[in-house]
């Protein structure tokens, strides 16, 4: 999805009477009902929100519960490949994934600035249907409100997901072994750079679109293929740098990369050198990295390209008891680096 104008549906609203969002639709009245009605409860409509109470009563399966928040500010609200409502469903599912649980329900606030565009908040919602329906997840309660022009930046969207663990596995930085390896399910850095070029009008040969994408079934189809998983992670916020520097730190172990086996496209990778960016460090939305011991490499992959034939998964790295919290870079010509966390970030409000 690349821009509002690629929708055609129109807004249930009528655009002629409030084309805009005012104050009163967040004040508790009739406008406010009017605007959660034909807006949300009518794009999420299912059994559990029908319901229509202060919060939801949901019927869970036996096992272990992961539950997650997030929030979405992310700018602009419309980018190549994705946008701020299928965003925060994916970013929301991907962490409940990355804890091994199948996603199921979803919460889900918005925080709207007055004078916002009604059919463009329309556009959000339906996204937001549309990617909640390709993730398997319901969305059954959610909250409004509306803040002073000037107060806001259009929208802000907040999650939180609820997912059942259906496996025996603790998956998680403290899981990592000695010797496993780290695979990438596919090129890094899109994400970050689709927002940068449409934030700032950059043009380049061919349009770089993000990776936003659910990671769910690429994790059920490691469960089920028996593949001992120890510890998974999404790449987001401070792309794939700060992820393996956050888990060397807390499973105390030290990592070794290989540049060579990153995969970087092109067009990004030009990218990056015209705007000072270093790829590992730049935002993705559709990519993890799994650790799992090295006799189960091969067949991780294999399934991984099964799953998504037109991203190619790669084994990166591997995991040492050497020099614990570290994360040693193999360049291309042989020499070693340790990586560092960034002290800040290279893209604001990529998410």
């Amino acid at each position: 999805m690349n821009s509002p104008n690629e929708f055609n549906l129109s807004c249930p609203i009528p655009i002629e009477n409030y084309p805009r969002v005012l104050l009163a639709h967040g004040g508790g009245g009739r406008l406010m009902h009017q605007l959660i009605e034909k807006i949300f409860t009518s794009s999420f409509k299912n059994e559990i929100l029908a319901n229509r109470h202060d919060g939801a009563t949901l019927n869970l399966p036996a096992g272990k519960l992961a539950f997650t928040t997030d929030s979405y500010v992310v700018s602009p609200l419309f980018f190549p490949g994705g946008d701020i409502g299928a965003l925060s469903i994916y970013g929301t599912v991907n962490d409940l994934a990355m804890c091994g649980a199948r996603p199921l329900y979803i919460s889900a606030g918005f925080i709207i600035e007055e004078g916002f565009s009604m059919d463009t908040l329309w556009q959000i919602a339906q996204s937001m249907k549309s990617a909640s329906q390709k993730a398997g997840v319901l969305i059954v309660t959610g909250d409004t409100k509306v803040v002073d022009k000037g107060k806001g930046d259009g929208v802000f969207i907040n999650t939180a997901g609820v997912g059942i663990i259906e496996h025996d596995f603790e998956i998680g930085p403290r899981s990592i072994m000695d010797e496993d390896v780290i695979i990438l399910n596919g090129d890094i850095g899109r994400h970050g750079i689709a927002i940068m070029a449409s934030r700032e009008g950059l043009e380049f040969e061919t349009t770089i679109t993000s990776d936003c994408a659910p990671l769910w079934e690429t994790v059920e189809a490691l469960l089920k293929s028996g593949i001992e998983i120890n510890c998974l992670r999404d790449l987001t916020r401070g792309g794939l740098a700060s992820a393996l520097i956050e888990l060397a730190e807390q499973s105390n172990r030290q990592f070794v990369v290989e540049e060579n086996a990153i995969p970087v496209n092109p067009e990004v990778q030009a990218a990056c050198e015209i705007l000072g960016f270093d790829p590992i460090y730049v935002a993705n939305e559709g990519r993890l990295i799994a650790f799992v011991p090295a006799k189960d490499a091969a067949k991780a992959i294999a399934v991984m390209r099964e799953i998504h034939s037109d991203i190619k998964p790669s084994v990166i790295g591997k995991v040492s008891g050497n020099s614990p919290g570290t994360v040693i870079m193999k360049s291309r010509i042989g020499a070693e680096r340790v990586i560092d966390m960034l002290s800040g970030e290279q893209l604001p409000r990529i998410c």
